[in-house]
């Protein structure tokens, strides 16, 4: 992930609730859960479509060597795209 890629995926993800919040994704309604706040060395997120039929899930690490995400077998745009676009509720 690029350096601007990663800034803007760092300040969505650094906006998101910390635990379990419902929002919008993508026209549709989503429960995720986040846990492991800014700064923290191992953040993760866990999220569903309510109606069914999808998720998303992966582990943020902040090491000395960097920063590392790692999707839970799917693809990094997919995470990435998420953590942009979800809206969680006010």
């Amino acid at each position: 992930m690029s350096t601007p890629d990663l800034q803007a995926f760092l300040a969505a993800f650094d906006a998101l609730p910390l635990g379990w919040t419902q929002g919008q994704y993508a026209g549709t309604r989503w429960a995720a859960t986040v846990t492991g706040g800014p700064g923290e060395p191992v953040r993760k997120l866990y999220a569903e479509r309510m109606a069914g039929g999808d998720h998303v899930s992966f582990n943020f690490y902040t090491t000395a060597r960097g920063a590392q995400l790692k999707p839970c077998e799917m693809p990094e745009a997919k995470v990435i795209d998420f953590v942009l676009g979800f809206a969680p509720d006010p």
